[in-house]
Order: structure tokens, then sequence, then C-alpha cells
């Protein structure tokens, strides 16, 4: 299967993998002063921390998804790097909805996960990457463009609006994109993820995990 369309295939929106249940917490971020406006800030933010992370993990996970390579280690690393526990377990949510469809899908490419109960989404995704063959900077792509797709797709949900200008915001977004891959594409090891974090979007998703009235699960 060819790369870019393993990259199509694994970033629409309809993949039953649970990124309809998430906003990138930009939900609670609407719900405690962040405005339709300062969505573009708020996608390069997420872009140079969080997501960041996410995309280092996942080219990490597929780099030591051969043998021997040791996922535990890869993971533990993520988990270190996010502090939320609300962000973990939506991120282990997703892992485990993408671990459903990618073992109905090639199960054969799911034996390096066998030893990990709960694995990140970022996780999961990079060892589904490298059974398929995507390289590392699509994949870290993938993880980019995911990311502000999810949180715009939301946004509209929450804030009914002119669907051009969300379009709008993922286009302007994807210089963004491209220089996340490029800054993790070529990690290996755990030690190598970056550890960037956003404190205030931290906040915002523990709020937002117990919150009783709401639209999206983080």
């Amino acid at each position: 299967m060819h790369h870019e369309l393993v990259m199509m295939l694994l970033a629409d929106a309809r993949l039953p993998a649970a990124g309809h249940t998430q906003s990138g917490t930009v939900e609670a971020a609407l719900a405690h002063g962040l405005t339709t406006h300062d969505v573009p800030a708020y996608l390069r933010t997420r872009l140079r921390s969080v997501t960041l992370v996410e995309a280092g993990t996942a080219v990490v996970a597929r780099h030591r998804a051969g043998p021997g390579g040791k996922l535990a280690e890869v993971d533990v690393a993520w988990a270190a790097r996010t502090p939320s526990s609300a962000l973990r377990q939506a991120s282990r949510s997703q892992g485990r909805a993408l671990r459903r469809l990618a073992g109905a899908l090639w199960p054969e490419g799911l034996t390096p996960l066998r030893d990990l109960a709960a694995p990140s989404r970022a996780t999961v995704l990079g060892v589904v990457a490298g059974h398929l063959g995507l390289p590392a900077g699509s994949l870290a792509r993938l993880v980019g463009y995911d990311d502000v797709q999810t949180v715009c797709a939301a946004v509209l949900k929450l804030a009914p609006m002119d669907p051009a200008v969300a379009t709008g915001w993922v286009a302007a977004a994807l210089p963004e994109v491209t220089a996340l891959a490029t800054q993790v594409a070529d990690l290996t090891t755990p030690d190598q993820i970056p550890s960037v974090g956003c404190p205030q979007i931290e906040v915002w998703a523990q709020a937002h995990s117990i919150t009783s009235r709401r639209l999206f699960r983080a």
C-alpha cells in the first residue's frame, strides 16, 4: 500500500478510532475564555507542545516496532512527558480504539504491542505506521494534521461558524505541521522524545474531565 494512501486512510475523520469523541481540549478552552479568534494561536501552541510530544512518541514507536524494540520504554517516556492524567487517559482511550481497528484490518502488525495493556494512541499509531511502511516524516505530519483538523472540526460543533474559516485555519497551520515533522522525523530513542508541555492546556484538560455537561470526551 502506497504510503500517501495510508496517510489519507489514517487521517480520515470517519475512521472509527475515537477521533470524533475528542476536541483537542478546545471545548474546555472555549468554556474558559478562549474565543474563536484565538483558535489559530491555540493550534500553534498545541503543535509546539502536546502534539510535538505525541508526534515524537509515534516516530520512536515506529522505529522500535521491530524485533526486540522494547515499546514499553516508549510508552513510559510519553507518559512522563504528559503530566495531565486527563490527557493520558484520553490518549489511551484512543489507543484502545485504534488498536481494535488495526486488529481487524492488520492483525499481524500488532505483535509488538502484545505486552502493553493500555498503550497511548501515539504508540499504537507508530506500530501501525511501521507495519504499513509509512515513513517517519509522513507519520509525524499525520499526527500534526490530525490534531489540527480535530480541533477545527470540534470548533464548528461548539461555536457554529462559516466552515470556510475553519478550513482556512487548517491551511494556515500546515507550515507548522511541516516544521513539527522535520523536528521529530529522525528520532529513534525514547530519551529523544521532546519534553514540552503547556500548563494551560493541561489545566483545561483536567477541568474538562470533571465537567458533567460536555459534548466531547477530551
